[in-house]
């Protein structure tokens, strides 16, 4: 029977041949010596990040479609929830749901991956302009997408209607200007959070509890997410609650631009910091990514 050497039996081209007191004492030496950690994770960033960046138009519009959908599936049991038991924590853990029906199914949540396509672009496996159709036709397939699933949440339970309403006025009305940008910021960076964890392991047992938790937080805090609150706020406009389309558009155009500073600023730039220097020696061909994903692998 075949042996496979673990992750740390296997020979690498950057310490082979260094004893375990100058691997520790190599860091910074050249822009492959990180710790191994450090390299798997800009190696399967960049890797993942330039897959989403190349989807053909269909697949990428499909695929947002459905992040709408998955989230409401989530929106459709915190509604549930908060009715049966006026609890918005234990409604923001069934949230959850509709966060790991994302991740199961494979969807695109508009914030929820920054780090992925800007890794990709800095590490030159695609273009600016690939990342702002990634993420400008996510954001719309993802309203799209829930506006339908709102709808049919509307039609089929009108006896839901006024707790649709209250949580969406809930989001509409907030008490200061710097409350709105504060509560946009902390949704934009937990998502981002969220997501980036998630990366870090295969176990589904672990994403479940992860998507729970992240639920939790989102809703349960009432944080402002443009792309989740705006389904909310639609199937409010859907009952006649009183919010106008001036109303919606307002906050949606100052909510966005913090669940983007919130994502980039908080999680990714310090990301990208700490592994900037394998980003760029694939950029400038110091070694190529294919290499690099095999010295990860």
């Amino acid at each position: 029977m075949q042996v496979i050497p673990s992750v740390s039996a296997r020979p690498c081209p950057y310490t082979d041949g260094m004893t375990q007191k100058e691997q520790r004492e190599r860091l910074g030496r050249n822009d492959l010596d990180l710790e191994d950690a450090l390299i798997d994770e800009a190696a399967n960033t960049v890797s993942e990040g330039a897959k989403r960046l190349n989807r053909k138009w269909p697949e990428l519009i499909v695929t947002g479609l459905f992040g709408g959908i998955d989230v409401g599936l989530g929106i459709l049991a915190m509604v549930l929830v908060k009715q049966a038991t006026g609890s918005t924590i234990l409604a923001g853990m069934a949230f959850g749901i509709g966060l790991l029906a994302l991740k199961l199914a494979h969807s695109e949540l508009f914030t929820e991956e920054f780090l992925l396509p800007i890794n990709a672009v800095i590490a030159g496996q695609a273009s600016w302009i690939q990342v702002f159709r990634l993420w400008s036709v996510t954001l719309v397939t993802n309203l799209v997408g829930g506006a339908v699933f709102a709808w049919l949440i509307v039609v089929a339970l009108p006896g839901y209607h006024k707790t649709i309403a209250d949580m969406a006025l809930g989001y509409i009305n907030q008490s200061s200007l710097l409350v709105m940008l504060a509560l946009s910021l902390l949704a934009g960076a937990t998502i981002t959070l969220s997501t980036r964890m998630q990366q870090g392991t295969q176990n589904d047992v672990v994403k479940a509890v992860v998507c729970m938790i992240t639920g939790l937080l989102v809703i349960g805090v009432s944080m402002l997410h443009g792309a989740i609150n705006a389904i909310v706020i639609v199937a409010a406009m859907m009952t006649g609650a009183d919010i106008s389309i001036l109303d919606f558009l307002q906050w949606f155009a100052i909510v966005i631009p913090f669940n983007m500073l919130g994502g980039l600023l908080i999680i990714t730039l310090p990301r990208i910091i700490r592994t900037r220097r394998v980003l760029w020696a694939v950029r400038r061909g110091r070694i190529s990514l294919e290499e690099l994903e095999e010295q990860s692998a």
